[in-house]
């Protein structure tokens, strides 16, 4: 009966050994793949894989719930030599990946249960997850699948139907505000809004009976010219030197020039 049981744990070992290898060997290929054929590698070819990974763990999966095989939960392994010396044979069954076979990796290798932080962490998502009553954890189960529904009806809309909602929705929303715009349109053509104070800065002051003068804007000087009241002189012509005090007059043709100037220059004439 003993024998019995140990051939068949001997079967069954070697079947999942040689299971594994497959999934091993099948992750190799894809890995190269990914690496060195990235650039022509096709989606297609690359589902194909996954699809093969897929067949080949839900074949292990099969092998190990069959009644056939013994449970391996109640096997125990027990390591028979510790050394921190390189076993050249632990290294070639391994593929160079366990070299040493010490009392640093045995723990890891040989485990059987999470590390102590997971197990710590389980024990906290469990505690949690039994202080939520059945009612708020129904609300939160029915929020979840109604949001993934929503997500799944859009991505299974066509894109067509994407395409047109969203032009609507650009067509509908305005893009500019009305009001704005004619407060706008005002201001600039007729001045509308406007503020008829002056900016602030230094005003300097021009001759007596003259006002006062912007600092910064065009300036008119008064030209002074010599001679008697019935001599006028145009404006490209020569000016005759002042006497002194004698104070020149301006002839009435240079003032209706300067009345027509500065009325063209005014911000509410251009």
């Amino acid at each position: 009966m003993q024998q019995r049981e140990e051939r068949q744990l001997e079967a069954s070992v070697e079947s999942l050994i040689s299971r594994v290898s497959h999934v091993k060997n099948a992750l190799h290929s894809f890995i190269f793949k990914l690496e060195n054929e990235y650039e022509r590698l096709a989606w297609p070819s690359v589902l194909d894989n996954f699809a093969l990974l897929s067949g080949q763990l839900n074949t292990i999966n099969k092998l190990l719930r069959n009644e056939k095989t013994p449970s391996f939960r109640n096997q125990v392994i027990i390591p028979l030599l510790l050394s921190p010396d390189r076993d050249e044979d632990l290294a070639k069954l391994t593929e160079q990946r366990v070299p040493v076979f010490s009392h640093e990796i045995v723990p890891d290798y040989l485990r059987t249960k999470p590390d102590p932080e997971v197990e710590e962490q389980e024990k906290q998502l469990s505690t949690e997850a039994a202080r939520i009553g059945p009612e708020v954890a129904q609300k939160q189960i029915q929020t979840l699948n109604k949001l993934c529904s929503n997500l799944l009806e859009k991505l299974n809309n066509p894109r067509e139907d994407r395409d047109g909602e969203s032009a609507g929705m650009r067509q509908n929303k305005p893009s500019f505000n009305p009001a704005d715009t004619n407060a706008l349109v005002g201001a600039v053509a007729f001045g509308k809004g406007l503020s008829k104070c002056r900016p602030p800065g230094p005003v300097t002051t021009g001759h007596p009976g003259q006002g006062p003068m912007m600092s910064g804007g065009p300036t008119l000087q008064q030209v002074t010219l010599g001679g008697g009241s019935g001599q006028q002189a145009g404006m490209g012509g020569p000016v005759a030197p002042q006497q002194q005090g004698q104070p020149g007059k301006m002839p009435s043709s240079i003032k209706t020039n300067i009345k027509s100037a500065s009325a063209s220059m005014h911000p509410y004439n251009r």
